[in-house]
């Protein structure tokens, strides 16, 4: 990878995937392969000079911190848990938007624990960003780490609520959780390694711009 002299873009499959691909070609980039469909971790695109790499989202942060790729789109999310040394934030893209909140069992009575002074189970895999928030509203909680379906944990009596991202709010109804308390907006962010911006300004300056004009 390191004898790649152009612009490395790391993404993310899904629906960040998705909605880049207008302000890429705004930036005149578009990719060759569909990542869903093609077993390629690197690819390349119409353009010599510009690829993609597509990694897990909680990794973009990391790949563009290390110089590994040179720019970025990742979600607020991801962004509060990663510590963010050598990484530019220049643009909100507005675009995956969602919200974290703290989600618990319809019928649980959230706030009257909260006043009682009750210590909290809390599963998430945002455990920086809840221990902030908790910590700023006086709550004791006992953060659970998990990677996957947040939703089970209360269902399977693992904890008392979540911290989680909420899109719809149709995942949380189907397994009868409630959000009582938004956290935070979540959108994604185009990111840029600090060392890039400098060395590689004349490739990447013009891409900032076209998506940032989109953006306006």
């Amino acid at each position: 990878m390191n004898d790649f002299s152009g612009i490395t873009v790391a993404l993310s499959k899904g629906r960040i995937f998705e909605e880049t691909l207008p302000l890429l070609a705004a930036a005149d980039i578009v990719p060759a392969e569909d990542p869903e469909q093609s077993r390629k971790l690197i690819i390349a695109t119409n353009r010599s000079d510009v690829r993609v790499v597509i990694v897990r989202a909680s990794d973009v942060p990391t790949y563009v911190q290390y110089g590994a790729a040179d720019l970025g789109i990742a979600g607020k999310d991801v962004l509060l848990e990663h510590d963010g040394v050598g990484i530019y934030q220049p643009l909100d893209l507005k675009i995956a938007s969602c919200r974290m909140c703290v989600a618990v069992p319809a019928g649980f009575d959230y706030t009257s624990y909260v006043q009682r002074g009750a210590r909290l189970k809390v599963a998430t895999k945002y455990i920086n960003t809840a221990r902030e928030h908790f910590a700023a509203k006086g709550v004791h909680v006992d953060l659970i780490k998990l990677y996957g379906s947040m939703e089970l944990a209360p269902l399977a009596g693992l904890a008392d609520a979540i911290v989680d991202v909420v899109s719809s709010g149709s995942t949380l109804k189907a397994n009868h959780l409630v959000a009582v308390e938004d956290i935070c907006n979540i959108s994604a962010r185009l990111i840029v390694n600090q060392a890039a911006l400098k060395m590689k300004r004349e490739l990447l300056q013009p891409v900032i711009e076209a998506f940032a004009k989109v953006v306006k």
